[in-house]
């Protein structure tokens, strides 16, 4: 008889097998103490009795120190790691308050709709718990009509995502009387994921929550909770303008945890060409699997996500309705997505292979392995990932399978980087213009301006009056007034530039048609052209029809060996040049650019082999976004032809994308780098950074400064990479003729670097 393995047991005899030449580095983090402080005096008893009955004697010291704060009206922000405990920082100076006032209120904010759910069982536990007449409820696209009123009038907790409460219930804010007039805290969970365009966004409607609550007379305090980022009091000061205290030391236990980084073999030492990181993970997977070893896979796009479940699930095929493999990513409806995390829990689903999309807290319960199919693009979702492993203090198994882009084999070669380096920062633009005035038209909307009124920290005059000559208000004496026919807040994405999703139907049986997933527009480009392969839980679709303008994609069941990759193609103009420098003969500009995406061919890749067994063309009109860019521009080498310096700046370009992150501490799909021979506004050629979001968010301004080290890193890594003539681990280039490699290094030192 197999008797199961324990989890020790599976590493020693990984790290002892033929995989351990592989791997190139083993680290394990020792198991730590928990650090504990008593249950406050001034407990309420009902509500101490509650955690007594769920065997809580004691808190950790950060949940103490919480409360002590939330107590005394200060605003703070809490930063543990995954599994600490984080909710009671919040739940328990909320119950306290209500159980004292019956009249007070509170707004959670969590990310997703799935974390709303999870957290609004967790509390629905504890007031059961303790017996009183506590309300609390999820206020979301799903909540059925009847009980909105009741939400509104009796709830005392209001669960709901920055969405809801910037188009659902700032602009309805007469309804909601009693929360705003009672309103004492706001939590705001999974502050780390409120970056970017959508951090931005969301930094605007808490604006607009408080000019309301002021409206009503309340002052609430904010409690944000967050896993490890490099700036937490600074992010959640910036998001909702207030001082924040910071909760940076976690009492929380942990258990072991060993960490593995595997590198896949190489294939083709003259390319440097490695095995592929997809087919090393699924060994791995599947060696977990037979050990009864319950594993979450982390992949970083949704196709390979469902590759993974693909391959995975044969596994299972000889057992008749066996769900213990599964998928989970963006795009499954919220019905599937429930039964994923119920299985988790109750251990009906040993793998589970996901996007980030389970990176936050959602309750999947006790896992003891974690794979990252390739680095998560930062350090701050590195730990998330691997926070999803032993997460109720038990030892865990973390293997990092490295890929062969430039960062993967930088962080193979120099793993302390992650061990030893603070987490990304996690940026916001509030004054980004587009979406400041976006914001605006939405406050003047819910409350009129009057003169002198402040938009938080804005001096917003001069756009009101700006609305005023574009018919959106209308000024009395001293105030203006919303006077458009539209309603502003539904115009306005907070998650991306384009508004609307593509719904995806299977059309397989014609009698039965229906939805089975949606994805946004811009990915839609590239995954559900016409002939393009999508993949839904390890099944095979066809696209047989985008219908672009009533965004639609009407698939068809397929059984085939091939999946389809697309390519993107890329104009950028200037658009304003706002700042310059010159260095060494270089000229480094910053400002406004234009780009132009389009989608113009797919390949046929096969399963298992990767090869390459088809082509077609892709028609879809290109999408535009305006942002900001910083751009390097030099005279060309004399002697050199036109394909070659393509070639060279090409190679360049690929190894300064990977590098960026590391000096701005981004996620990497945040920016771009397109090189151009031949610029069309000074005719040089150039290498430009850009943001990938509207209206730029602050990261290529950075990089402006950043041009010199961020080269001097790029030729150090090419230098000192090990292949002959270029590969994906340095310049990105498996195609290249012999010298390929010299010639980027030649580049570098005579145009870039000048000797």
């Amino acid at each position: 008889m197999n008797l199961k393995p324990t989890l020790a047991e599976w590493i020693a005899d990984f790290t002892t097998s033929e995989a351990r030449k592989n791997i190139e580095h083993i680290e394990i983090m020792p198991a730590t103490n928990g650090v504990y402080a008593p249950l406050p005096s001034d407990l309420h008893p009902k509500l101490a009795s509650a955690l007594l009955s769920r065997g809580i004697t004691q808190l950790y010291s950060h949940q103490a120190e919480a409360y002590h704060h939330a107590m005394h009206q200060q605003s703070f922000t809490a930063v543990t790691p995954t599994a600490s405990g984080k909710s009671l920082c919040y739940h328990l100076p909320v119950l306290q308050t209500i159980l004292t006032n019956p009249s007070s209120r509170a707004l959670y904010l969590f990310p997703t709709k799935a974390l709303a759910q999870d957290q609004k069982n967790a509390v629905n536990d504890l007031i059961e718990a303790i017996d009183a007449p506590i309300l609390s409820y999820t206020y979301d696209g799903d909540t059925a009509p009847g009980i909105r009123t009741k939400v509104r009038k009796a709830g005392h907790i209001v669960m709901t995502n920055p969405d809801m409460l910037h188009a659902a219930i700032l602009p309805h804010h007469t309804k909601w009387v009693s929360l705003f007039e009672n309103l004492d805290y706001i939590v705001i969970d999974e502050l780390h994921t409120y970056k970017g365009v959508f951090g931005s966004h969301v930094a605007h409607v808490l604006r607009r929550l408080k000019r309301i609550c002021h409206y009503y007379g309340s002052n609430p305090t904010f409690i944000c909770t967050s896993a490890t980022i490099k700036n937490p009091q600074q992010l959640a000061e910036a998001l909702t303008n207030e001082p924040q205290q910071l909760i940076a030391k976690s009492g929380a236990p942990t258990g072991q945890k060993t960490f593995l980084f595997y590198n896949p073999p190489v294939i083709h030492p003259t390319f440097g060409v490695r095995r592929s990181a997809i087919l090393e993970v699924k060994d791995i997977a599947k060696k977990l699997y037979e050990a009864k070893i319950q594993t979450i896979v982390f992949a970083k796009s949704r196709v390979r996500v469902e590759m993974l479940v693909t391959y995975l699930k044969s596994l299972t095929a000889k057992k008749i309705n066996d769900q213990s493999i599964r998928g989970y990513r963006g795009g499954y409806l919220p019905s599937e997505r429930r039964a994923i995390e119920k299985g988790l829990r109750d251990g009906t689903i040993q793998t589970v292979v996901s996007t980030n999309a389970l990176e936050l807290g959602v309750d999947i319960g006790q896992l003891q392995a974690c794979i990252m199919t390739g680095y998560p693009g930062n350090i701050a979702s590195a730990w998330q990932q691997a926070g999803r492993a032993g997460r109720r203090q038990d030892d865990a198994l973390v293997i990092y399978v490295g890929q062969s882009t430039a960062l993967d084999q930088y962080l193979m070669k120099h793993p302390h980087y992650l061990f030893n380096r603070s987490p990304e920062e996690a940026r916001i633009f509030p004054e980004n213009v587009l979406i400041l005035m976006d914001h605006l038209k939405c406050a003047a909307f819910e409350l009129p301006f009057h003169e002198g009124d402040a938009y938080a920290e804005f001096d917003v005059a001069d756009f009101l009056d700006y609305f005023v000559e574009e018919q959106v208000l209308l000024k009395t004496s001293d105030t203006w007034h919303w006077m458009a026919d539209s309603f502003p807040a539904h115009d306005i994405s907070l998650r991306s530039a384009s508004q609307e999703n593509v719904v995806i139907i299977d059309q397989t049986i014609p009698t039965k048609t229906h939805v089975i997933g949606e994805m946004d527009r811009y990915s839609a480009m590239t995954l559900l052209h016409e002939e393009a392969i999508y993949l839904h839980q390890g099944t095979q679709f066809q696209v047989e029809k985008l219908d672009w303008e009533e965004k639609k994609a009407y698939v068809t069941e397929v059984d085939v060996d091939y999946f389809t990759d697309a390519n993107l193609a890329v104009e950028l103009k200037v658009m304003s040049e706002d700042k310059e420098r010159v260095v060494d003969g270089l000229t480094i500009d910053y400002g406004d650019v234009m780009t132009l995406a389009t989608a113009t061919i797919f390949k046929k890749i096969r399963f298992n082999t990767h090869d390459n067994i088809g082509s077609g063309p892709i028609t879809l009109p290109p999408e535009e976004l305006h942002t900001s860019s910083t751009w390097l521009s030099f005279e060309g080498p004399s002697n050199w032809s036109e394909d070659d310096l393509s070639s060279a700046m090409t190679g360049v370009a690929y190894a300064m994308n990977s590098f960026i992150p590391l000096y701005i501490q981004s996620d990497r799909s945040d920016v771009h780098v397109i090189p151009q021979v031949k610029a069309t506004h000074n005719g040089k050629p150039t290498f430009f950074v850009y943001d990938r979001y509207p209206g730029g968010i602050g990261l290529s301004e950075r990089v402006y400064d950043l041009w010199e080290p961020l080269l001097d890193r790029v030729y150090e890594h090419v230098d000192g990479c090990s292949c002959q003539h270029g590969c994906p681990s340095c310049i990105g280039a498996q195609d290249l003729e012999e010298g390929g490699k010299k010639q980027v290094k030649k580049f570098l030192e005579t145009v870039l670097l000048r000797g």
